[in-house]
């Protein structure tokens, strides 16, 4: 289950999101839909996490800009 505070890692990015980098889980909408923090102003997209993994869609007919993959960054310790 995704949290409020957790950190994801782009695992496959775009001109949006940069792969490898650490984004903050922001509000969360529902069991599905969250908002993913993109920096400062209180900036952020919605994410979803379902059977596809997580992920921001960008509904782009002509696919100039492809979807966002994330992974839940594990806390070491």
């Amino acid at each position: 289950m995704i949290k409020s505070g957790d950190k994801l890692i782009c695992t496959c990015g775009n001109d949006f999101f940069i792969e490898g980098s650490v984004y903050t889980v922001g509000s969360i909408i529902s069991d599905k839909f969250f908002q993913i923090n993109v920096g400062a102003n209180d900036e952020y997209w919605y994410a979803t996490k379902d059977s596809e993994g997580i992920y921001v869609r960008f509904n782009e007919e002509d696919h100039l800009v492809n979807d966002a993959f994330f992974a839940l960054l594990k806390h070491q310790c």
